[in-house]
C-alpha cells in the first residue's frame, strides 16, 4: 500500500513526539512566545524551533511575529479533525464489542 500523507497523518505524526505534545499542552493554556515555550526543554533553540515547525506545518499551531518575539497558538480545526476520527473509531469498536458480547452471551445461554 503506498504511503500518502494526509493532514491527519501529519497531525498524528507531530503528536507522536513527547516534546511536541508538551508544547501543545502548554499552548492549551494560551498563546506564548517561543522563548517561553522553549524554557522547560534541555535543547538548543534551533532544535526546539524544528519541533514548532513540525507542529505548524501540520496545522496544529500557528505563529506570528510580534515585535522581536514569535508567538505561537493552537489552531482548533486540526484538533477537531483528529478528535472526530478518534470518535468514529471508538464508535466502530464499541459496535464490534457489543456484537461480541451478544454472541458470547448467546453461546453461554446455549451451553446452559
Amino acid at each position: 500500500m503506498p504511503y500518502h500523507s494526509t493532514p491527519l497523518d501529519l497531525a498524528f505524526h507531530a503528536l507522536s513526539d513527547p516534546t511536541r505534545r508538551a508544547v501543545v499542552s502548554r499552548l492549551a493554556e494560551g498563546e506564548a512566545p517561543v522563548s517561553v515555550l522553549a524554557e522547560p526543554f534541555d535543547m538548543a533553540l534551533p532544535s526546539f524551533v524544528q519541533h514548532l515547525k513540525v507542529l505548524e506545518e501540520c496545522g496544529l499551531i500557528a505563529s506570528e511575529k510580534r515585535g522581536r518575539s514569535r508567538w505561537c497558538r493552537l489552531v482548533q480545526p486540526r484538533f477537531e479533525e483528529a478528535a472526530d476520527w478518534m470518535d468514529a473509531e471508538r464508535r466502530s469498536w464499541r459496535k464490534r464489542l457489543d456484537r461480541l458480547e451478544a454472541y458470547l452471551d448467546k453461546q453461554a445461554e446455549e451451553e446452559r
